[in-house]
């Protein structure tokens, strides 16, 4: 009975490493989509200045989220 109650208070203050891990796989994707969004934006020029070729830049953008 002790071990279910201090299960399900850890459930409720969210310290389940299981969440955790969910939660910040899909913040990474976001980050991942929300990154590769900018990259498409950037002209020849911005890309030179950041050392990146276009075909580097294609590659990149050919990932799919979770890579």
């Amino acid at each position: 009975m002790e071990r279910t109650q201090q299960h399900l208070a850890q459930a409720e203050h969210g310290s389940d490493p299981r969440w955790l891990n969910l939660y910040a796989r899909l913040r990474q994707w976001q980050r991942n989509r929300r990154t590769r969004q900018q990259l498409a934006l950037l002209d020849d020029r911005q890309l030179a200045d950041a050392g990146i070729s276009s075909a580097q830049r294609e590659q990149e953008l050919a990932k799919p989220f979770w890579r």
